[in-house]
């Protein structure tokens, strides 16, 4: 599997969005988004789960997505919010 998959842009535009118009800390941003993953990887052997199964590199990667989306969402907001 990739490194990067359909779901990686997912990943970019919901933090994006998040990033852009909630004032959620990086701290808060860091433990949703390992903790999801986390998560997945907890239940990546469970029948229903058919989306978190990746290898340990994609879920990495998708914590490097969410990170440059939020980022990008993060300096939008700054941008507009100086006038």
């Amino acid at each position: 599997m990739a490194l990067l998959n359909s779901w990686s842009i997912s990943h970019f535009f919901i933090w994006f969005i998040a990033g852009r118009y909630t004032r959620l800390s990086w701290g808060l941003f860091w433990a949703l988004s390992v903790g999801w993953e986390v998560f997945e990887w907890l239940i990546d052997d469970a029948a229903w789960a058919w989306f978190a199964v990746e290898p340990l590199d994609n879920k990495l990667s998708d914590i490097a997505v969410n990170a440059v989306g939020f980022w990008i969402g993060r300096r939008i907001l700054t941008k507009d919010t100086m006038g």
